[in-house]
């Protein structure tokens, strides 16, 4: 199976947003500028609307920086999205 998902050299839409979503969390030390967190909110729902009809008015998405005991710096990008329903069903 590898070897013919090697062959398709597109990632599917959930793999990009996953990918994206990845560099998200592991950006644990730096600020988000605002501009930023726009273009991802924009891409997060262009891929999750091909799947799912959401009220894009009310999304959120946020990014929370929280510190451990040790001092380890953790951020999370939050996002709620409201569903309307899913597609293809």
């Amino acid at each position: 199976m590898g070897f013919f998902k090697s062959l398709n050299s597109k990632p599917t839409p959930k793999e990009v947003a996953k990918d994206r979503l990845k560099l998200i969390l592991i950006h644990d030390r730096g600020e988000i500028a605002p501009d930023i967190i726009e273009k991802i909110r924009e891409e997060i729902l262009e891929v999750i609307s091909k799947y799912i009809d959401i009220q894009v008015e009310d999304v959120e998405i946020s990014v929370n920086k929280n510190g451990d005991e040790e001092g380890e710096n953790t951020s999370a990008l939050i996002a709620n999205i409201p569903i309307k329903s899913i597609k293809g069903r």
